[in-house]
């Protein structure tokens, strides 16, 4: 299962509702020369208002950050990094290249959400003096590392919280619906709109709005969307009338005519 001369990261990250909170799993594993298995666990704080993907992300640069702290007294070429999350695996490649290279938007316009964090994970890989791997592993499964830095994750989201990596301001929702992308269809349309939550993402240079319809007479009524802008004035808990656009991969509020009761 391990091998020498590598270093083996497992992260985990874990969010908790009510109130929105975060938190960060991380243990080092590594043989020495008699092949006997040496294990460390990192304790870290939570973070208030993180998504569960902000976690995993999280988990994994200061998995790589804090490893010269550990003294770990093996020679190694090889830092494996083994988490469950296929959102790092799976877009590692994309933040690397294409995001990156397109301004931290995807090929259709869209902002690329948690850029921020993607491009510190970026960075800190190229830092590392080793190759560097992000292995997907199957969660809590019988794993005891794995299920070691679940519960990791699930104990820093409970501890002391400190300042959200992404700050948003949240107000409450007047629907009963939950929030479903592609709900309110890009049609160019006029719509009334309540902001339930806003913020800026600072590396696309937009901002990011989940809102609902608030027009009685629209068929969308009461429908709840992420919607992104290069508008960045509009507050959540206020109601606006606005103009959309027609693009269903990068759904946008183009114009705020007025704002309204």
């Amino acid at each position: 299962m391990f091998r020498r001369n590598t270093i083996y990261i497992y992260t985990d990250g874990s969010s908790l509702s009510k109130p929105r909170r975060g938190g960060i799993g991380i243990r080092y594993v590594y043989l020495v020369d008699n092949d006997e298995e040496f294990r460390i666990d990192l304790e870290e704080f939570g973070y208030e208002s993180a998504t569960n993907n902000q976690m995993e992300l999280k988990a994994v640069i200061f998995g790589l950050k804090k490893l010269h702290q550990q003294n770990i007294p093996i020679k190694y070429n090889l830092i494996e990094v083994r988490t469950d999350s296929q959102y790092i695996t799976g877009n590692l490649n994309n933040a690397k290249y294409s995001w990156l290279r397109n301004q931290w938007k995807n090929i259709f316009g869209r902002p690329i959400e948690n850029a921020i964090l993607w491009k510190e994970l970026i960075n800190q890989i190229g830092k590392m003096h080793c190759k560097v791997d992000l292995i997907w592993i199957k969660g809590h499964k019988k794993d005891n590392d794995n299920k070691a830095v679940d519960k990791s994750a699930k104990v820093s989201a409970k501890s002391i919280l400190t300042p959200a990596i992404i700050p948003v301001k949240v107000r409450r929702k007047l629907s009963n619906q939950k929030t479903l992308r592609g709900s309110i269809e890009m049609k160019g349309q006029k719509v009334k709109i309540h902001i339930i939550t806003e913020e800026y993402m600072k590396l696309p240079k937009r901002s990011k709005y989940r809102c609902e319809v608030i027009s009685k007479r629209s068929k969308y009524f009461g429908c709840v969307d992420l919607i992104f802008s290069e508008l960045h004035h509009l507050k959540a808990g206020h109601n606006y009338l606005v103009k959309l656009n027609t693009d269903a991969n990068n759904p946008r509020i183009l114009k705020m005519i007025e704002e309204i009761d």
